[in-house]
Protein backbone atom coordinates (compact mmCIF):
# COMPACT_ATOMS: atom_id res chain seq x y z
CA UNK A 1 0.00 0.00 0.00
CA UNK A 2 2.84 2.38 0.82
CA UNK A 3 4.27 1.69 -2.63
CA UNK A 4 1.05 2.80 -4.32
CA UNK A 5 0.82 5.88 -2.11
CA UNK A 6 4.39 6.79 -2.93
CA UNK A 7 3.64 6.25 -6.60
CA UNK A 8 0.64 8.59 -6.32
CA UNK A 9 2.77 11.32 -4.71
CA UNK A 10 5.58 10.86 -7.21
CA UNK A 11 3.22 11.10 -10.19
CA UNK A 12 1.38 14.11 -8.76
CA UNK A 13 4.56 16.02 -7.93
CA UNK A 14 6.05 15.01 -11.26
CA UNK A 15 3.03 16.35 -13.14
CA UNK A 16 3.09 19.59 -11.14
CA UNK A 17 6.76 20.09 -11.99
CA UNK A 18 6.01 19.30 -15.64
CA UNK A 19 3.20 21.88 -15.66
CA UNK A 20 5.46 24.56 -14.20
CA UNK A 21 8.07 23.57 -16.77
CA UNK A 22 5.50 24.04 -19.53
CA UNK A 23 4.81 27.59 -18.40
CA UNK A 24 8.50 28.46 -18.04
CA UNK A 25 9.62 26.49 -21.14
CA UNK A 26 12.03 24.45 -19.04
CA UNK A 27 10.35 21.09 -19.75
CA UNK A 28 10.10 21.31 -23.53
CA UNK A 29 11.97 22.61 -26.54
CA UNK A 30 10.19 25.72 -27.76
CA UNK A 31 6.52 25.25 -28.46
CA UNK A 32 6.84 21.66 -29.70
CA UNK A 33 5.41 19.38 -27.05
CA UNK A 34 4.22 22.33 -24.98
CA UNK A 35 0.56 21.67 -24.27
CA UNK A 36 0.03 24.85 -22.26
CA UNK A 37 1.05 27.36 -24.92
CA UNK A 38 -0.35 25.24 -27.73
CA UNK A 39 -3.78 25.42 -26.08
CA UNK A 40 -3.47 29.19 -25.68
CA UNK A 41 -2.38 29.70 -29.30
CA UNK A 42 -5.06 27.49 -30.87
CA UNK A 43 -7.70 29.08 -28.62
CA UNK A 44 -6.67 32.61 -29.62
CA UNK A 45 -6.67 31.54 -33.27
CA UNK A 46 -10.27 30.34 -33.19
CA UNK A 47 -11.38 33.26 -31.02
CA UNK A 48 -9.92 35.57 -33.66
CA UNK A 49 -11.80 33.72 -36.41
CA UNK A 50 -15.02 34.01 -34.38
CA UNK A 51 -14.51 37.77 -34.11
CA UNK A 52 -13.52 38.23 -37.76
CA UNK A 53 -16.13 36.00 -39.40
CA UNK A 54 -18.81 34.85 -36.95
CA UNK A 55 -21.19 32.13 -38.15
CA UNK A 56 -23.92 33.33 -35.75
CA UNK A 57 -23.64 37.07 -36.28
CA UNK A 58 -26.10 38.01 -33.52
CA UNK A 59 -24.22 36.05 -30.86
CA UNK A 60 -22.20 38.24 -28.44
CA UNK A 61 -18.45 38.25 -29.00
CA UNK A 62 -18.03 37.19 -25.38
CA UNK A 63 -20.91 34.74 -25.42
CA UNK A 64 -22.82 33.36 -22.45
CA UNK A 65 -20.50 31.47 -20.06
CA UNK A 66 -17.38 32.41 -22.06
CA UNK A 67 -15.21 32.80 -18.96
CA UNK A 68 -16.69 29.70 -17.32
CA UNK A 69 -15.64 27.66 -20.35
CA UNK A 70 -12.19 29.28 -20.35
CA UNK A 71 -11.73 28.06 -16.77
CA UNK A 72 -12.98 24.61 -17.78
CA UNK A 73 -10.19 24.46 -20.36
CA UNK A 74 -7.57 25.22 -17.74
CA UNK A 75 -9.10 22.85 -15.20
CA UNK A 76 -9.72 19.83 -17.45
CA UNK A 77 -6.44 20.18 -19.30
CA UNK A 78 -4.13 20.82 -16.35
CA UNK A 79 -5.50 21.51 -12.86
CA UNK A 80 -7.48 18.27 -12.53
CA UNK A 81 -4.32 16.25 -13.13
CA UNK A 82 -2.46 18.30 -10.52
CA UNK A 83 -5.22 17.80 -7.96
CA UNK A 84 -5.62 14.05 -8.37
CA UNK A 85 -5.81 12.51 -11.83
CA UNK A 86 -2.09 12.20 -12.57
CA UNK A 87 -1.53 10.23 -9.37
CA UNK A 88 -4.72 8.17 -9.58
CA UNK A 89 -4.13 7.19 -13.20
CA UNK A 90 -0.54 6.15 -12.49
CA UNK A 91 -1.68 4.00 -9.57
CA UNK A 92 -4.38 2.51 -11.81
CA UNK A 93 -1.82 1.57 -14.45
CA UNK A 94 0.42 -0.02 -11.82
CA UNK A 95 -2.50 -1.99 -10.35
CA UNK A 96 -3.36 -3.27 -13.82
CA UNK A 97 0.26 -4.25 -14.48
CA UNK A 98 0.45 -6.05 -11.13
CA UNK A 99 -2.79 -7.89 -11.90
CA UNK A 100 -1.57 -8.96 -15.35
CA UNK A 101 1.74 -10.07 -13.84
CA UNK A 102 -0.17 -12.68 -11.86
CA UNK A 103 -0.85 -14.35 -15.20
CA UNK A 104 2.67 -13.88 -16.50
CA UNK A 105 1.78 -10.92 -18.74
CA UNK A 106 4.51 -8.30 -18.57
CA UNK A 107 3.78 -6.26 -21.69
CA UNK A 108 0.41 -5.27 -23.13
CA UNK A 109 1.79 -4.42 -26.56
CA UNK A 110 0.30 -6.96 -28.96
CA UNK A 111 0.71 -5.12 -32.27
CA UNK A 112 4.12 -3.79 -33.19
CA UNK A 113 3.80 -0.72 -35.39
CA UNK A 114 7.33 0.62 -34.92
CA UNK A 115 8.47 -0.86 -38.24
CA UNK A 116 5.78 1.02 -40.18
CA UNK A 117 6.49 4.41 -41.77
CA UNK A 118 5.93 7.28 -39.33
CA UNK A 119 3.02 8.75 -41.28
CA UNK A 120 1.18 5.41 -41.27
CA UNK A 121 1.66 5.16 -37.49
CA UNK A 122 0.20 8.65 -37.06
CA UNK A 123 -2.81 7.95 -39.28
CA UNK A 124 -3.41 4.60 -37.56
CA UNK A 125 -3.28 6.15 -34.09
CA UNK A 126 -5.54 9.02 -35.15
CA UNK A 127 -8.19 6.71 -36.65
CA UNK A 128 -8.13 4.04 -33.92
CA UNK A 129 -8.18 6.58 -31.08
CA UNK A 130 -11.01 8.54 -32.68
CA UNK A 131 -13.14 5.41 -33.23
CA UNK A 132 -12.66 4.32 -29.60
CA UNK A 133 -13.65 7.78 -28.40
CA UNK A 134 -16.68 7.79 -30.74
CA UNK A 135 -17.90 4.59 -29.05
CA UNK A 136 -17.25 6.04 -25.58
CA UNK A 137 -19.13 9.20 -26.56
CA UNK A 138 -22.15 7.11 -27.57
CA UNK A 139 -21.91 5.33 -24.22
CA UNK A 140 -22.05 8.68 -22.40
CA UNK A 141 -25.40 9.33 -24.06
CA UNK A 142 -26.77 5.80 -23.73
CA UNK A 143 -26.00 5.21 -20.04
CA UNK A 144 -28.31 7.20 -17.70
CA UNK A 145 -25.55 7.31 -15.08
CA UNK A 146 -22.88 8.60 -17.47
CA UNK A 147 -25.33 10.99 -19.12
CA UNK A 148 -25.62 12.88 -15.82
CA UNK A 149 -21.91 13.70 -16.14
CA UNK A 150 -22.10 14.42 -19.86
CA UNK A 151 -24.93 16.90 -19.29
CA UNK A 152 -22.28 19.42 -18.26
CA UNK A 153 -20.98 19.55 -21.83
CA UNK A 154 -24.51 19.83 -23.23
CA UNK A 155 -25.43 22.65 -20.85
CA UNK A 156 -23.80 25.08 -23.31
CA UNK A 157 -26.48 27.51 -24.57
CA UNK A 158 -24.32 29.62 -26.90
CA UNK A 159 -21.64 27.74 -28.82
CA UNK A 160 -18.03 28.86 -29.03
CA UNK A 161 -14.56 27.31 -29.28
CA UNK A 162 -14.06 27.11 -25.49
CA UNK A 163 -17.19 24.97 -25.11
CA UNK A 164 -15.05 22.15 -26.50
CA UNK A 165 -13.44 21.56 -23.11
CA UNK A 166 -16.46 22.21 -20.90
CA UNK A 167 -16.99 18.74 -19.50
CA UNK A 168 -17.37 17.02 -16.13
CA UNK A 169 -14.12 15.79 -14.56
CA UNK A 170 -15.54 12.25 -14.58
CA UNK A 171 -15.31 12.27 -18.38
CA UNK A 172 -11.52 12.39 -18.03
CA UNK A 173 -11.74 9.25 -15.91
CA UNK A 174 -14.16 7.46 -18.26
CA UNK A 175 -12.33 8.23 -21.51
CA UNK A 176 -8.82 7.54 -20.22
CA UNK A 177 -9.87 4.33 -18.45
CA UNK A 178 -11.79 2.80 -21.35
CA UNK A 179 -9.29 3.69 -24.06
CA UNK A 180 -6.14 2.76 -22.14
CA UNK A 181 -6.04 -0.98 -22.83
CA UNK A 182 -6.98 -0.88 -26.55
CA UNK A 183 -4.38 1.82 -27.22
CA UNK A 184 -1.78 0.11 -25.01
CA UNK A 185 -2.07 -2.99 -27.20
CA UNK A 186 -0.50 -0.97 -30.04
CA UNK A 187 3.03 0.34 -29.60
CA UNK A 188 2.92 4.06 -30.36
CA UNK A 189 5.53 6.64 -29.35
CA UNK A 190 4.78 9.60 -27.07
CA UNK A 191 5.55 12.03 -29.89
CA UNK A 192 2.82 10.34 -31.95
CA UNK A 193 0.34 10.90 -29.13
CA UNK A 194 1.19 14.60 -28.85
CA UNK A 195 0.76 15.27 -32.56
CA UNK A 196 -2.52 13.34 -32.76
CA UNK A 197 -3.76 15.05 -29.60
CA UNK A 198 -2.83 18.46 -31.00
CA UNK A 199 -4.76 17.77 -34.20
CA UNK A 200 -7.78 16.54 -32.21
CA UNK A 201 -7.73 19.66 -30.02
CA UNK A 202 -7.70 21.93 -33.07
CA UNK A 203 -10.56 20.04 -34.75
CA UNK A 204 -12.54 20.01 -31.50
CA UNK A 205 -12.13 23.78 -31.11
CA UNK A 206 -13.34 24.28 -34.67
CA UNK A 207 -16.36 21.99 -34.22
CA UNK A 208 -17.57 24.17 -31.35
CA UNK A 209 -16.47 27.55 -32.70
CA UNK A 210 -18.75 30.31 -33.90
CA UNK A 211 -16.93 30.05 -37.23
CA UNK A 212 -17.66 27.83 -40.19
CA UNK A 213 -16.46 27.19 -43.73
CA UNK A 214 -17.82 24.83 -46.36
CA UNK A 215 -15.44 21.87 -46.60
CA UNK A 216 -17.34 20.22 -49.43
CA UNK A 217 -17.08 16.43 -49.68
CA UNK A 218 -14.66 16.36 -46.74
CA UNK A 219 -17.71 16.80 -44.48
CA UNK A 220 -18.20 13.04 -44.84
CA UNK A 221 -14.76 12.46 -43.33
CA UNK A 222 -14.16 15.26 -40.82
CA UNK A 223 -16.49 16.61 -38.16
CA UNK A 224 -17.41 20.27 -38.62
CA UNK A 225 -19.51 23.02 -36.96
CA UNK A 226 -22.51 22.52 -39.28
CA UNK A 227 -22.65 18.87 -38.21
CA UNK A 228 -21.70 19.17 -34.55
CA UNK A 229 -24.23 21.91 -33.80
CA UNK A 230 -26.96 19.27 -34.25
CA UNK A 231 -25.28 17.09 -31.63
CA UNK A 232 -26.00 19.90 -29.16
CA UNK A 233 -29.59 20.48 -30.34
CA UNK A 234 -32.11 20.63 -27.51
CA UNK A 235 -34.75 18.80 -29.59
CA UNK A 236 -33.65 15.40 -30.92
CA UNK A 237 -35.36 13.39 -33.68
CA UNK A 238 -37.70 10.67 -32.39
CA UNK A 239 -35.65 7.89 -33.98
CA UNK A 240 -32.41 9.05 -32.31
CA UNK A 241 -33.44 9.59 -28.69
CA UNK A 242 -29.87 9.02 -27.45
CA UNK A 243 -28.36 11.64 -29.72
CA UNK A 244 -26.82 12.17 -33.14
CA UNK A 245 -23.47 13.12 -34.69
CA UNK A 246 -21.21 11.60 -32.03
CA UNK A 247 -17.99 12.10 -34.00
CA UNK A 248 -15.14 13.89 -32.26
CA UNK A 249 -12.66 14.47 -35.08
CA UNK A 250 -14.03 12.21 -37.79
CA UNK A 251 -17.61 12.28 -39.06
CA UNK A 252 -17.28 9.05 -41.03
CA UNK A 253 -18.34 6.86 -38.07
CA UNK A 254 -21.74 8.57 -37.92
CA UNK A 255 -22.29 8.09 -41.64
CA UNK A 256 -21.20 4.46 -41.44
CA UNK A 257 -23.32 3.56 -38.41
CA UNK A 258 -26.44 5.60 -39.16
CA UNK A 259 -26.16 8.33 -36.50
CA UNK A 260 -25.58 11.27 -38.85
CA UNK A 261 -28.24 13.99 -38.81
CA UNK A 262 -28.13 17.37 -40.57
CA UNK A 263 -31.72 18.18 -41.64
CA UNK A 264 -31.00 21.86 -42.44
CA UNK A 265 -28.76 24.79 -41.54
CA UNK A 266 -28.73 24.59 -37.76
CA UNK A 267 -26.60 27.58 -36.83
CA UNK A 268 -29.45 29.25 -34.90
CA UNK A 269 -31.15 26.21 -33.32
CA UNK A 270 -31.73 26.07 -29.57
CA UNK A 271 -29.00 24.19 -27.73
CA UNK A 272 -29.14 22.13 -24.55
CA UNK A 273 -31.37 19.34 -23.31
CA UNK A 274 -34.87 19.05 -21.80
CA UNK A 275 -35.22 20.85 -18.46
CA UNK A 276 -31.75 22.39 -18.78
CA UNK A 277 -33.08 25.62 -17.29
CA UNK A 278 -32.88 23.84 -13.92
CA UNK A 279 -29.35 22.54 -14.49
CA UNK A 280 -26.61 23.97 -12.20
CA UNK A 281 -24.99 27.14 -13.51
CA UNK A 282 -21.77 27.29 -11.48
CA UNK A 283 -18.56 25.32 -11.95
CA UNK A 284 -18.72 23.61 -8.54
CA UNK A 285 -22.37 22.64 -8.79
CA UNK A 286 -21.94 21.32 -12.32
CA UNK A 287 -19.03 19.13 -11.25
CA UNK A 288 -21.00 17.72 -8.34
CA UNK A 289 -23.78 16.74 -10.72
CA UNK A 290 -24.18 12.97 -11.09
CA UNK A 291 -22.42 12.23 -7.81
CA UNK A 292 -25.51 12.37 -5.59
CA UNK A 293 -24.02 15.38 -3.81
CA UNK A 294 -24.95 19.00 -3.44
CA UNK A 295 -22.69 21.93 -2.72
Amino acid sequence: MNTYFELFLEATIGYFNWFIGQITFSSSQGLWGNYFYFLIIVSLLFFGLELAKPWRKNQPKFRQDFWLDAFYMLFNFFLFSIVAFAGVSQVGVELLNDFLALFGIKNLVAIQVGALPAWIQLVLLFVVKDFIEWMIHRLLHWSPWLWEFHKVHHSVKQMGFAAHLRFHWMENVVYKSLEYIPLALIGFSLSDFFLVHAIAIAIGHWNHANFNVNIGPFKYLFNNPAMHIWHHAKELPNDHKYGVNFGLSLSIWDYLFGTSYIPRDGKDIELGFPDDENFPKTFIDQNLNGLGLKK
